[in-house]
């Protein structure tokens, strides 16, 4: 699978499991202690040692263990990770909750990012061709650690009065041709003040207006739970939008 053995594979997939878990650099005796990897903790230190050469693994400057990267996490998502799938209970109380509001493109945008931060715990965002911003769930941000770093969180905070810098993002979704966008880090948020920093995007379009829709957290975040749900939300809102004539 690429450039990795199986070996390696099932370790990046313990380390990663671990991480999202704890927020905690990983060990190799914690993954040999509660993992059941069928090899020594020596050996996982140098099959880590291996991932970090290829550039899935990267090390904390102040702990021993190591890190999912970017090109780690993207690899768990495309390659490892098996969706859960959204129940038919959340699926009707995601379109009972907006319903109300179909009727004007900005009352059913602003609830639908409330409803979006309040099932995923994360801070929701939609942002539109018109260059309307909406998003909401700050609150939930400041329970992650990762967010405790205040140049992170000011730059995030800062960025979300900065219709622009979205609009950019709305822009780079549209040359792609995936159902959904993850960013992940300073690579693809093109400041390093994002890092430990994460997204995940939908997109939706009426005949009048079009925009994106999806959640920014930490990197750890549970994509297996939040990549159904941005699947589902965005074409529910393209739905109704479509229905709407917005």
């Amino acid at each position: 699978m690429e450039d990795l053995t199986q070996r390696q594979v099932d370790i990046l997939k313990a380390i990663i499991k671990e991480y999202s878990e704890t927020g905690v650099p990983v060990g190799s005796d914690i993954l040999e202690k509660k993992y059941k990897l069928g090899v020594s903790p020596a050996t996982i230190r140098n099959e880590m040692v291996e991932l970090a050469k290829k550039g899935y693994l990267k090390k904390n400057h102040f702990s021993s263990g190591r890190m999912p990267s970017a090109k780690g996490f993207r690899f768990y998502i495309k390659h490892l990770m098996k969706q859960k799938e959204l129940s038919t209970t959340d699926e009707v109380a995601y379109k009972n909750s907006i319903w109300d509001e179909r009727a004007e493109a900005h009352r059913l945008l602003s609830q639908a990012s409330k409803v979006l931060s309040q099932k995923t715990g994360l801070l929701s965002l939609i942002t539109t061709n018109y260059g309307d911003l909406y998003y909401s769930g700050i609150a939930n941000l400041l329970t992650q650690p990762e967010f405790f770093d205040l140049n992170l969180s000011r730059t995030l905070f800062g960025r979300l009065d900065e219709v622009s810098f979205w609009d950019r993002i709305l822009s780079d979704f549209d040359r792609m041709e995936e159902e959904i966008m993850c960013m992940l880090g300073e690579e693809d948020f093109h400041d390093s003040a994002f890092d430990s920093c994460a997204s995940v995007f939908g997109e939706f379009e009426g005949n009048k207006i079009k925009g994106m829709v999806g959640v920014v957290g930490p990197k750890r975040m549970y994509y297996d739970e939040i990549i159904p749900q941005i699947k589902y939300f965005s074409k529910l809102i393209e739905e109704i939008v479509k229905e709407q004539g917005l």
